[in-house]
């Protein structure tokens, strides 16, 4: 008999303590929280030729788009591949396809698998985070919104995960300029689940677009305890934060932000915390304000990475960090290589 998740869906050469571990990496990662690469790991230890915990062991060295995680997350999902058993479902077979399809380098491709997937099986919270990422990514704002909305139907409001797919749906009506409704959606979510930082992301970006800054800032305050620390997004929502300041006129308390969390000595270089401390003095640069020697150390840290071609969202970001700089050199060096490559 092949064990299924809570949700009904057959998980192939997966046992019981592995589906356990696989539920509990998905709790994790509608979250943003760590523990899914230590709960990912544990359901290979349990079971080695799971389908569905090696897609998602794929999608999660994708996710981050750091190139040595997607590099050795490749390989294993080739080792997998040449071991695996025979036996997997139709739906397993769609989340090998797109997992291929996106370390091939093809986002759309995958990002459209995802959507059959969810079309097929709208409660398959793998399909629907990683699908929503994979629209993040490639700036689709209209799937963004529409891939969880054609599934929220099928969602019973009862469902544990269901204030999750709401503050999805929240940001996909934000980034399409539903501004209100996306408010009171992503509120909405928050309401269910306070540690819902996609969903405290999208409340925030709907003040941020409406110009409610003041009010951005008072959310974000009243509930530190849940954003702040302890997840994958809490320097986004602080680099947030530092956009209600900055338009507030608070300087000061942009750069005391940037310092403490953004990049500081203690930064461990990860892509997704450089792009937001490029992003930030960036606008602080556009605005004539004196960001002092961060520029030096922020360029330091993007050259220390030597980045191949990988993802060109990252590239852009460390082209700001060297014109800051006055890196102009090193920035040209970045344009012309990445143009070789294409």
């Amino acid at each position: 008999m092949t064990d299924t998740d809570r949700h009904g869906h057959a998980m192939s050469h997966t046992g019981q303590q592995a589906l356990t571990h696989y539920e509990n990496a998905l709790g994790a990662l509608l979250l943003f929280r760590g523990e899914v690469a230590d709960e990912s790991r544990a359901v290979l230890d349990a079971s080695p030729h799971s389908v569905m915990g090696n897609v998602l062991a794929a999608y999660l060295g994708l996710l981050g788009t750091e190139e040595k995680d997607a590099a050795a997350a490749h390989d294993a999902f080739v080792r997998y591949q040449k071991s695996c058993p025979a036996g997997e479902t139709a739906r397993e077979r769609m989340h090998l396809a797109a997992a291929t399809a996106w370390f091939a380098g093809d986002l759309r491709r995958a990002g459209a698998l995802l959507g059959e997937i969810t079309v097929a099986y709208p409660r398959d919270v793998l399909a629907l985070a990683a699908g929503h990422q994979i629209d993040f990514f490639t700036g689709d704002a209209a799937r963004l919104r529409d891939r969880v909305g054609g599934a929220l139907s099928a969602w019973p409001e009862g469902d544990p995960q269901y204030g999750q797919v709401l503050g999805m749906y929240a940001f996909g009506l934000e980034e399409t300029g539903h501004y209100s409704r996306a408010q009171q959606t992503a509120l909405a979510a928050v309401e269910r689940d306070p540690r819902d930082v996609w969903g405290i992301h999208a409340v925030v970006h709907t003040y941020e677009m409406q110009g409610q800054f003041a009010e951005g800032i008072r959310y974000l305050d009243a509930r530190t305890d849940d954003w702040a620390a302890g997840n994958y997004l809490n320097v986004h929502n602080w680099w947030h934060y530092c956009l209600y300041a900055l338009e507030a006129g608070d300087t000061r308390r942009v750069l005391e932000i940037y310092d403490a969390v953004l990049h500081n000595d203690q930064s461990q270089g990860l892509a997704m915390e450089l792009l937001d401390a490029s992003a930030l003095l960036w606008r602080l640069l556009l605005a004539d304000h004196d960001a002092g020697p961060r520029w030096a150390a922020l360029a330091d840290a993007w050259a220390a990475r030597r980045d191949t071609p990988y993802y060109a969202f990252n590239d852009v970001h460390a082209v700001m960090a060297y014109v800051g700089a006055d890196r102009i050199a090193d920035a040209e060096r970045l344009v012309r290589d990445r143009e070789a490559w294409l």
